[in-house]
């Protein structure tokens, strides 16, 4: 009997320190496979040149005549697109869209309000799309000569599009270096929170990327305009482009791994 007890005792001590060991080992697999992580942002930004003009213009003539009305509509045309391609406008970058005729008569909500104006509204949009924002910047401010040769003309920015904006179209070619900037920010950010807080970073365990914002240069300077989203702004020669990308990081207590 003493000697069963004998080779039993050591033999529990062995199975007690296999079952340690095994408990021991799951644990730290469990530590590893539950790694704690941390949440960083890094962005950026850029300022580039609108490569896109687009001025959209409303001729705009008012008659009693429809068809003296309509006249005086493709004489005034006229006189502006001598005006645009005497300065420089290529025809190949001039459309005319979206005749428009007003019934002054027939506007059931004018009532008499009108009874002395003319009965006819005709207007016509004349839109230039050109890859020479300068040019078109220039000329744009010289339609007061359109004014004294009498043509009304509406190149004010309104709902209906018109106006002049400016447009960065080449989006495509910073992403790259923009995408990875951002990322290098988040790295940065990962690093200085590790080193303070006495910690280990790991690998990345999820990243993901807001929208691209593009909006006018002045109009990023105050503030406007929110982050993760094209700005509406389009008035600006120059604009800012800005990305935020948001990345976790698992971070481990140092001696781990």
């Amino acid at each position: 009997m003493d000697s069963r007890k004998h080779y039993l005792l050591p033999l529990a001590l062995f199975l007690g320190m296999v079952l340690g060991a095994y408990i021991l080992g799951r644990s730290l697999e469990r530590f590893k496979q539950e790694q704690r992580y941390l949440t960083v942002k890094g962005f950026s930004e850029k300022e580039v040149k609108a490569d896109l003009a687009i001025w959209t213009m409303k001729v705009r003539v008012a008659n009693n005549n429809l068809i003296s009305g309509n006249e005086a509509l493709v004489e005034a045309k006229q006189k502006v697109m001598s005006f645009l391609t005497a300065k420089g406008i290529e025809s190949s970058e001039i459309t005319i869209t979206d005749l428009t005729v007003n019934d002054m008569q027939a506007n059931e909500y004018a009532g008499n309000s009108n009874a002395n104006q003319m009965r006819y509204i005709i207007e016509e949009k004349i839109q230039v799309r050109s890859n020479n924002v300068e040019k078109v910047q220039q000329i744009s401010r010289m339609t007061s000569e359109l004014l004294s040769a009498g043509v009304a003309l509406s190149t004010k920015n309104d709902w209906q599009g018109s106006g002049l904006r400016f447009m960065f179209t080449k989006l495509n070619e910073v992403k790259p270096a923009m995408i990875a900037e951002s990322i290098q920010n988040a790295r940065s950010a990962a690093d200085q929170f590790t080193k303070e807080s006495d910690t280990r970073l790991g690998s990345i365990r999820n990243a993901s990327q807001g929208l691209f914002s593009i909006m006018d240069r002045d109009e990023s300077l105050s503030g406007q305009g929110g982050e993760g989203g094209y700005g509406s702004g389009s008035s600006d020669l120059y604009k800012r482009i800005r990305v935020v990308i948001s990345v976790d990081y698992n971070v481990q207590p140092k001696g781990w791994f």
